[in-house]
């Protein structure tokens, strides 16, 4: 296996994963938004899966995404 190909594909893939999933949570979020559906301080629960059936691979990753900072005067958290 050449090791530096396989890590390209890899970044490739998760490149296009992140900047399709960034579009698609922005546009969801500013519909919600527009309808009443969501809060401008509110927040969401993302959800994606990792799926890889050729490996078995199957893993959920989680995360809440928040609209405005807990704490308006203070640093964004980013874990």
């Amino acid at each position: 296996m050449d090791e530096e190909h396989f890590n390209m594909q890899i970044r490739k893939f998760l490149k296009q994963v992140g900047v399709t999933s960034q579009r698609e949570i922005e546009g969801a979020v500013r519909a919600a938004l527009a309808s009443g559906k969501l809060a401008e301080d509110g927040g969401v629960t993302a959800k994606v899966t990792l799926s890889i059936p050729e490996l078995g691979l199957s893993h959920d990753i989680t995360s809440d995404i928040t609209l405005e900072p807990e704490d308006p005067h203070g640093t964004p958290s980013y874990d």
